[in-house]
């Protein structure tokens, strides 16, 4: 009883702000707006999603922004977290360094960014000139402009992502890693043979919440690009907000949303399944 109204407010909470807003999205995806305020269900609102090139844009562009900004921005941050391990000042302070994009908004990080994209007088710009590079208009070039959406992305998550790594490494016992020293195995040796796979755990949680990010971080992309130019850095969210605030198709918007969570979800499992069955493998 007593544990039963202690959890009663945060149920509360849970059923108000989480969990009806979804069901709401859900009936929303079912429910087209006709002629004169006529509300028809169906699954017409899913039929105009999957007939429109746009979405069909944003879901490629959120492919390469996914594959973009995971792969380098976990692999360098297990690099980091493997050469930072250790308690020394300068280990300490680079970890600082890492990790410092972290405590930047993304709106203020993205606002940053445009000033170092500007084209011709930016800081980017001004670098690549010493070095006899022509300037670019890295944000209004439509084979550019994603890549400089993922690289903000991949400063701006690398450091978080060190911080969950530097944590399971403080979890991989000693005294398998002596013990494999002593049997001759050198450092990539005992790496890829003791390391990496005590890390499985690790690596899988990182994957999800890089994938999360994939889908759910869409500040720096208002502030930057808008989703242009040409659609080229229209990701899923962005398409969402478009279709909800600027077009005020709720129907379409709620499929949209529907359609992304169900996938990010099927992503997170695949990659859970796969990462225990290598952890169980190695092990």
């Amino acid at each position: 009883m007593t544990a039963g109204l202690l959890l009663l407010p945060s149920a509360v909470f849970l059923l108000a702000f989480t969990y009806w807003p979804v069901v709401q999205v859900v009936i929303g995806s079912f429910a087209e707006r006709g002629f004169r305020g006529a509300t028809h269900w169906g699954f017409g609102n899913y039929a105009r999603l999957f007939a429109d090139p746009h979405f069909g844009q944003a879901l490629w562009n959120n492919a390469l922004y996914a594959a973009g900004t995971i792969v380098p921005s976990v692999g360098l941050a297990l690099l980091f977290a493997v050469g930072l391990r250790d308690n020394t000042r300068l280990s300490a302070a680079l970890r600082t360094l890492v990790a410092l994009p972290l405590l930047i908004p993304l709106v203020a990080a993205a606002a940053l960014f445009v000033f170092i994209f500007l084209p011709g007088g930016g800081l980017l710009d001004w670098y690549l000139a010493k070095l006899g590079v022509a300037s670019h208009n890295w944000l209004g070039d439509p084979s550019l402009a994603l890549g400089s959406i993922i690289a903000i992305t991949v400063w701006k998550n690398t450091g978080y992502y060190m911080l969950f790594f530097l944590a399971g490494l403080a979890g991989v016992p000693q005294d398998v890693v002596d013990a494999a020293k002593i049997d001759g195995a050198n450092a990539p040796q005992r790496f890829f043979h003791i390391t990496l796979p005590l890390l499985g755990p690790t690596i899988g949680f990182v994957t999800v919440i890089a994938l999360l990010n994939a889908i759910t971080q869409v500040d720096h992309v208002i502030v930057m690009t808008q989703g242009g130019p040409s659609d080229a850095t229209t990701l899923l969210l962005y398409y969402i907000y478009q279709q909800a605030h600027q077009n005020y198709d709720l129907g379409l918007a709620s499929a949209a949303t529907v359609v992304s969570v169900a996938m990010l979800a099927a992503l997170s499992l695949v990659s859970l399944r796969t990462l225990e069955r290598g952890i169980h493998h190695e092990s």
